[in-house]
């Protein structure tokens, strides 16, 4: 009993793939949530959330945080990826939780700099793409922190029980591409598709022809006769635009002017 407390508080590395995904899972999730939060508001003005977008970005982050990595030390991603943060600045070899202040200080530094690079200008943009990219060098080569909040705050993720078989599952992502390529597939098909030949062939074969001296529009002699494609009468071939129906011999009118 004694080995199995003692292996279940040591404190295990973890395979940067296992953190990346993590990091992906969570990226997702943000995206599910606003999208789910947006369409809350379609039937409003358009653009009515976007002057408070990032602010509400950050609320949304913070709700999250509050209700995965505050009280279990863990992120969503980590959890499905049975992953969750070590305080690395304990002196104890075995697991110790995050404390309140790096809890704190990792929601700050994880929703702060997302807010103030929406918020600032271009200056402050590059130089947070260069701390990312030194922070990724870093974690390459050291395998740690994989972001640079939790470098900051001494937050490292370790895997919640040992010796465990890293299970790799694309289902989610298998689904998502082949939903995205039928989709493309759609928008690129359905444009070549003559939709009105397509009801103008089922309408005449369900409720057949009409009568030859019909017009298919409300079955009324049309208002302002005329031909097209042929200067001749005689030679004229023309169909119904509503029915496909072809016209017959024009037939004489005979008028009448009352003179007044």
């Amino acid at each position: 009993t004694a080995s199995l407390k003692q292996q279940q508080f040591r404190v295990n590395p973890v395979l940067r793939i296992s953190q990346l995904d993590a990091l992906e899972l969570d990226s997702s999730l943000e995206q599910l949530m606003w999208s789910q939060f947006s369409r809350c508001f379609q039937n409003f003005r358009p653009g009515l959330l976007t002057p408070a977008e990032p602010e509400l970005r950050a609320l949304l982050h913070l709700l999250v945080w509050k209700f995965t990595l505050y009280p279990n030390s863990a992120t969503v991603g980590q959890s499905i990826l049975n992953v969750r943060y070590h305080n690395t600045l304990s002196a104890s070899p075995r697991y110790r939780p995050l404390s309140r202040r790096q809890k704190l200080g990792l929601a700050l530094l994880t929703v702060g700099p997302r807010w103030l690079q929406e918020r600032s200008h271009n200056l402050l943009v590059a130089f947070g793409l260069v701390c990312q990219s030194f922070q990724l060098l870093v974690f390459l080569q050291k395998g740690q922190h994989p972001v640079l909040a939790e470098r900051i705050v001494g937050a490292r993720a370790v895997f919640s029980k040992p010796n465990v078989v890293r299970d790799i599952s694309y289902q989610y992502m298998n689904r998502e591409l082949l939903w995205h390529g039928f989709a493309e597939f759609l928008i690129y098909f359905l444009p070549l598709i003559n939709t009105h030949k397509i009801k103008t062939a089922i309408y005449s074969t369900i409720f057949g022809r009409r009568s030859e001296k019909e017009e298919g529009r409300g079955g009324e002699w049309p208002t302002m006769p005329h031909t097209v494609g042929s200067h001749s009468i005689a030679d004229a071939y023309l169909t119904c635009p509503k029915c496909g129906a072809e016209a017959g011999q024009p037939l004489p009118v005979v008028m009448e002017l009352e003179e007044r």
